[in-house]
């Protein structure tokens, strides 16, 4: 009489997956990006054996599937994460695969499932000195904006800051990840990994370039700041005049992109109030049809043409990027620079690396900046750079924000 008894394997959940994936990645020293796109409930992993340095005017629509990482200064390389390997996980597990690329690395990935275990490896940066840290500084910092601005230099400009905290000895990279999506529904939510950029967690609200299928373009204008808080009503929100005033920059600085290559057929809509984690933005969007245009490369173009934005760095660019060259004090690396996946099931989705942190061994750098006008006032700024940290803070060290 055989009296064994059958022990069915523990089921592998989507942190499972995730966590191997990031672990393997570092042993093997791969990059890897994790993402989630606004209102999906789908989360994607690529592993890439070797990044790419893109020229500057690299066609996004010639490129194989991967994820393009890039810094805020223009002249700094922009990095691609060609997909080796793919997967989806949707309800705590992985998906079944809809792509060639995704077939064979299911298959791959069923071969090392013995090896599967939750790990913490990830890349490490160098540990640097964060940026204007100090109340004080930055409040300095925006009130010499504003003295540039009454002088007529420029009508807007962008100063950031960055701040150092202490990460918890159980960080854990996916679950925070994972809180992060649960807590910023409408924002890209990003993990990138490499051995040369260190790893980067952002949430970011603020869509640069969305190209559907090859026929359809996307991109929107963000800007206006206030907290937001459970169960307001959106519809009641009012805004100030200074962010009123902010938000219509940005808008026209896109419709002068537009402008510049005589772009006259598009649709604008907007602007409204829309949540992002815990504050609010104005927000208003421009859809272009690509094929009734002709403009069949309009996602590398329009990408050359705003990057950086007014919402990001100010306006007129040339003079509030001067400003901040001169005056900000650290580099800001990725931060406000631009990621997402390009040429994923034929999509592309690329946007301004905001609400971000560097993470390092023991320690994760914040970044957040204020658009500041002749409206401005330096404390206001301050905080609302505070809130906009807070973003991760709340998930990487909880404890921190109490």
């Amino acid at each position: 009489m055989d009296t064994t008894t059958s022990v069915s394997s523990p089921r592998i959940v989507e942190t499972d997956y995730l966590s191997f994936l990031i672990n393997y990645a570092v042993d093997q020293n791969f990059s890897v990006a994790v993402w989630r796109l606004p209102n999906d409930n789908t989360k994607h992993l690529i592993l890439s054996r070797e990044h790419e340095l893109l020229k500057p005017d690299a066609a996004l629509e010639e490129l194989p599937t991967g994820f393009i990482f890039a810094p805020f200064d223009t002249a700094g390389d922009r990095i691609f994460l060609k997909a080796d390997f793919s997967f989806s996980f949707t309800d705590d597990t992985l998906k079944p695969p809809t792509t060639t690329l995704e077939t064979a690395s299911a298959t791959w990935l069923q071969s090392k499932l013995g090896g599967i275990k939750r790990a913490k490896a990830r890349h490490y940066a160098q540990e640097h000195t964060a940026g204007n840290p100090e109340k004080d500084a930055y409040i300095a910092l925006v009130a010499k904006g504003i003295a540039e601005i009454e002088q007529g230099v420029f009508e807007k400009v962008v100063p950031s800051r960055s701040k150092s905290v202490d990460l918890p000895l159980d960080f854990d990279v996916v679950t925070s990840f994972l809180k992060l999506c649960h807590a910023n529904p409408n924002a890209l939510i990003s993990f990138v990994s490499s051995p040369e950029t260190g790893s980067w967690l952002g949430a970011t609200p603020e869509l640069l370039v969305n190209v559907e299928d090859g026929t359809t373009f996307k991109t929107i204008a963000l800007a206006g700041t206030q907290p937001y808080r459970e169960g307001m009503n959106l519809k009641a929100v009012a805004w100030t005049q200074k962010d009123i005033e902010e938000q219509a920059l940005v808008e026209r600085y896109i419709i002068s992109c537009f402008k510049r290559i005589r772009l006259r057929e598009y649709d604008e809509h907007g602007p409204k109030t829309v949540v992002a984690g815990n504050v609010l933005h104005l927000k208003s969007e421009f859809t272009v049809d690509m094929q009734a245009t002709d403009f069949l490369q309009l996602g590398t173009i329009m990408l050359q043409l705003l990057h950086p934005t007014s919402a990001v760095c100010g306006m007129p660019l040339n003079p509030a990027v001067d400003f901040l060259r001169k005056y900000e004090g650290y580099d800001r690396q990725f931060y406000a620079g631009f990621l997402g996946p390009v040429n994923f099931k034929n999509n592309i989705h690329i946007f301004v690396n905001l609400r971000c942190a560097q993470l390092m061994e023991t320690k994760a750098i914040l970044y957040a900046g204020a658009g500041v006008t002749i409206d401005s006032v330096p404390e206001q700024e301050w905080e609302e750079t505070e809130i906009k940290m807070n973003t991760l803070l709340n998930v990487i060290s909880p404890t921190k924000n109490a």
